[in-house]
């Protein structure tokens, strides 16, 4: 195994597909193995070149293998497809993965640490939370819709009137238990959230990146950690216009010969993180209305007359990205002079 240059791996559950690629570029091995014996595999080759695609278990094989001296690199998984030839089956996804891995200017997807998958699983948990407290809501209003009850706008309107519902006592005893239920169910879901609120803000104080983060207008610890446990600092992005890009806040393009159309937002990258950077920005409008005479405030003001609120706020969002980019790079907290 001497000759071994790269090894490119089709991650899988129990399963998982080795392509061994010699240093002349030739496949010299197509391997199937069993999850124990591709780890023990693995750790048993001298220090190589290892590739894998961006997804399901990724970060934790790549923490396992830089542990033991190899060279991790994930590809991103919307650059793997282009290269698959022939039928779709794990030998040539793993080719694939390889062939990806080769192209110039690739750019590859930062492993994660521990802290940062910890964070990030926390914003995922939150997530899924909060849809299902708004889920919830929802559903009660529809339900109760059709005995007569109509709520404003609004959870706490919701919460107001099921509680009002309860001391009529109008309704049956088995609608009434099942209302007393959804009370119940939504103060957990709520003392859920508001723990991981905690444990975000108490990790965002603790973290000297996210303290930089935060001094950013709009970024609270909340996004700050998001940030952190998404890009980490940010060094796999060769300028703030990569970083932007990568977002999905920029125009997309249809250019051929002289012609080149500009359209909506490209929506790349983490939607997720796309979708707390437009909330940040509308936060900041109320800042920059406070700070006229600094020069950002003034060009976010300009903006929105100029474009209009929605398109302004997008156009901040997409400046919120550079300057976060630069706060990670540098390593300095924001100054908005």
């Amino acid at each position: 195994m001497n000759d071994i240059s790269t090894i490119a791996i089709d991650l899988a559950k129990s399963v998982f597909q080795i392509c061994i690629v010699s240093g002349h570029n030739k496949v010299s091995k197509q391997l199937r193995l069993s999850r124990e014996k591709f780890r023990q595999f693995i750790l048993e080759q001298a220090p190589s070149r290892v590739v894998m695609e961006a997804c399901y278990s990724s970060h934790y094989w790549a923490r396992l293998f830089q542990q033991n001296g190899h060279q991790v690199l994930l590809v991103p998984a919307q650059h793997v497809t282009p290269f698959v030839r022939g039928n779709k089956n794990d030998q040539n996804d793993a080719l694939a993965i390889y062939e990806a891995s080769m192209r110039p200017n690739i750019r590859f997807v930062p492993i994660k640490s521990l802290g940062q998958q910890d964070v990030q699983s926390l914003h995922r948990m939150r997530e899924r939370l909060v849809k299902d407290r708004t889920a919830l809501c929802n559903q009660m209003r529809g339900l109760l819709t059709d005995y007569g009850y109509i709520f404003p706008i609004g959870i706490s309107a919701v919460l107001k009137g099921l509680r009002e519902i309860l001391e009529q006592g109008e309704l049956s005893g088995m609608m009434q238990s099942e209302l007393n239920w959804t009370l119940i169910e939504y103060d957990l879901l709520s003392r859920r959230i508001n723990h991981i609120n905690e444990d975000l803000k108490r990790y965002g104080e603790q973290d000297q990146q996210c303290q930089n983060l935060i001094s950013i207008p709009g970024i609270g610890a909340h996004i700050a950690t998001a940030i952190k446990s998404t890009v980490g600092n940010a060094e796999v992005f060769h300028n703030s216009r990569d970083f932007a890009a990568w977002t999905g806040l920029t125009p997309r393009q249809k250019a051929s010969g002289h012609k080149s159309v500009m359209s909506g937002v490209t929506k790349r990258g983490d939607a997720y993180l796309r979708k707390l950077l437009v909330q940040a920005a509308r936060h900041t409008l109320r800042w920059a209305k406070r700070n006229e005479n600094t020069n950002l405030a003034r060009w976010m003001i300009d903006i929105v007359q100029r474009r209009g609120l929605h398109k302004g706020v997008v156009a901040i969002a997409h400046k919120l990205a550079r300057i976060i980019w630069s706060v990670l790079t540098r390593q300095t907290v924001f100054n908005p002079a």
